[in-house]
């Protein structure tokens, strides 16, 4: 693999699924993580200089001036790695992830970079080995990748890390329990004869609860006429085409005035400077309601919580959970959503 400051690779992914798996569900077996709430970042190091890529292609190298002095003096020799980059807080004996520290970072202003890296340092956890000074990886398995990690990154101390591992699948469930309370959100299982599949769901992820990453689209005003009443949510399909699934609600009088002013920017306008409206379909549901909204640029990715999916569509109004800013838009597909298998009505009733 030659050592380069763009990333050549994009991260390979996982499918979510509704339980930690069995080992003996996939050939060769599985290895288990625990699944890290923060950027995903593969981090090249030539033996001189470091860049960080996210998995959106987006360059995170800037925002993190800690962790490229901290790989510069702590990394052995050139390699590509594959982890996580995260934020923690609280007290000793009770510290935590910080989504919302680690946010902070994504900033326009160095100044104020610099000032986050010094009063809340990141850390880096490693789980994947891409690449080293003789040459790619990819085309070795997960254990052999995982040995050569342990080789070269292994114990090289503050804020490197690697990412606990076990072929355990009973342990891996106390971790699903236990480890959220530190602020994880989740179990990655890999298969462990799988080779490296940049952009490939080849792994699998059991979470606490169903997410998503969306495209917000526009927003809705609220009833009342003063602040932001809903956003519309979208997701690319196969062909590339920006689907509509939904929507996300129930935000407080504060916050719905302070998206407003968040969202601004993004505002479609025409030229004359007026902000550009869509409708969206109506359905019996929404007869007589208006369902018109403000457009947006198709750029900001968020976060949401749903139940279930019915067609292409959340089922229900979902609840926003958090800015993505480290993801870029395209990547939000419906590749990314459970699917629950296909089962015949009349094998449920008696």
């Amino acid at each position: 693999m030659e050592i380069s400051p763009q990333p050549p690779v994009s991260p390979m992914l996982a499918k979510a699924v509704p339980a930690v798996p069995e080992p003996g569900s996939v050939s060769g077996g599985l290895g288990y993580e625990p699944k890290w709430d923060g950027f995903r970042a593969i981090v090249f190091f030539d033996g001189k200089d470091v860049e960080i890529g996210s998995r959106g292609s987006k360059a995170l190298t800037r925002y993190f001036p800690e962790l490229v002095e901290a790989f510069t003096r702590l990394l052995p020799g050139p390699c590509v790695l594959d982890g996580e980059i995260v934020a923690r807080t609280g007290a000793p004996g009770a510290e935590r992830l910080d989504w919302e520290v680690l946010t902070q970072r994504i900033h326009p202003a160095e100044s104020r970079i610099r000032k986050l890296a010094a009063e809340t340092p990141a850390m880096f956890v490693a789980f994947d080995l891409l690449g080293d000074a003789g040459g790619s990886w990819l085309d070795r398995s997960f254990r052999e990748r995982r040995a050569r990690l342990e080789a070269l990154a292994g114990g090289l101390g503050h804020p490197v890390h690697l990412s606990q591992l076990t072929t355990d699948a009973e342990l891996a469930r106390r971790w699903l329990v236990e480890f959220e309370g530190a602020g994880l959100d989740g179990v990655v299982a890999k298969p462990l004869d799988a080779l490296y599949t940049p952009g490939k769901r080849v792994m699998l992820k059991a979470k606490h609860h169903r997410t998503a990453d969306v495209v917000v689209l526009g927003y809705r005003v609220h009833a009342s006429g003063s602040g932001v009443g809903s956003l519309l949510l979208g997701l690319y399909d196969r062909d590339g085409a920006l689907q509509n699934v939904g929507g996300a609600s129930a935000f407080t009088d504060k916050r719905r005035k302070e998206l407003v002013t968040e969202l601004a920017p993004l505002v479609v306008r025409d030229e004359s400077g007026d902000a550009v409206h869509g409708e969206t379909d109506r359905s019996r549901f929404s007869s007589g309601k208006d369902t018109s909204f403000v457009r947006l640029e198709p750029t900001r990715v968020a976060e949401v919580r749903y139940d279930q999916m019915e067609g292409s569509r959340f089922r229900h109004t979902v609840q926003f959970d958090r800015w993505r800013p480290d993801r870029d838009a395209r990547s939000c597909t419906f590749d990314q959503l459970e699917r629950p298998v296909a089962y015949d009505l009349s094998d449920v009733m008696v």
